[in-house]
């Protein structure tokens, strides 16, 4: 008959993987939905009732009530009471605000990544801007623009300053879902300015050059959005989600 101590290892390992397993799970559906809303298959405004979504991927509805708050968190999902989820809805004045506040903040930093970025700094930013640049060729348009905000906050965080990398961060999570509910075909990609060219001006020292190809490019992602979108009719999350 097994010990004690045999019992109690298999529960924990058990325990551990049933942990792991939902936690897989969970980040999973988080994705998906976070995909469909960059990639506007579902668009502001559209409610994301959690019976429904619970269907569609055979969870509870706490499942996906995780997900749903996750994403509100990131500001991609509004939460109201009494009516629970749906996909948030920028307005145009506040797509033009958030990136009026990138526009002041980003370009002003170059100088400040010049002084204290290390090779290792590169080397991370540099990897990034190859998998947007992959991702893009490969019409992954969602992922594309989740690895362009990760570079962004990636500049922040050479920087090091803690503050502005939580303000970037923030601004870029926001950007994220302006870029997927109002950006065109060139809102994310070559014709905005590749990274690589900012990497490298950063690397040979040119801080002033950086913040001036910065700031062309935010102006470019900003002059590109379409702030016009509208509303979807209720969605077939079925068919949305492949299921």
């Amino acid at each position: 008959m097994p010990g004690t101590d045999s019992v109690n290892s298999r529960l924990f390992l058990a325990n551990s993987v049933d942990g792991a397993t939902a936690t897989s799970r969970d980040e999973h559906i988080y994705q998906e939905i976070l995909d469909a809303i960059v990639e506007r298959r579902l668009q502001p405004g559209v409610r994301l009732p959690e019976d429904a979504l619970a269907e569609v991927f055979n969870v509870s509805r706490t499942g996906i009530r995780k997900a749903l708050q996750r994403l509100a968190l990131e500001r991609l999902v509004t939460l109201r009471a009494n009516r629970g989820a749906e996909v948030a809805h920028p307005s145009a004045k506040e797509a033009q605000d958030v990136f009026a506040a990138r526009q002041l903040i980003e370009p002003a930093l170059m100088p400040t990544v010049v002084a204290h970025a290390t090779a290792e700094h590169f080397k991370q930013l540099r990897e990034l801007a190859e998998q947007e640049q992959q991702a893009q060729r490969q019409g992954r348009h969602s992922h594309a623009i989740q690895l362009s905000a990760r570079f962004h906050v990636q500049l922040s965080v050479a920087a090091d300053n803690q503050v502005l990398s939580e303000q970037i961060a923030q601004l870029t999570t926001r950007s994220s879902l302006i870029i997927a509910v109002y950006g065109s075909r060139h809102s994310v990609g070559c014709d905005c300015g590749e990274h690589g060219e900012l990497i490298e001006l950063l690397e040979r020292g040119e801080g002033a050059q950086a913040s001036n190809w910065m700031a062309r490019h935010l102006a470019s992602i900003r002059a590109s959005l379409q702030l016009d979108a509208k509303p979807m009719a209720e969605p077939d999350f079925k068919s949305i989600f492949k299921r």
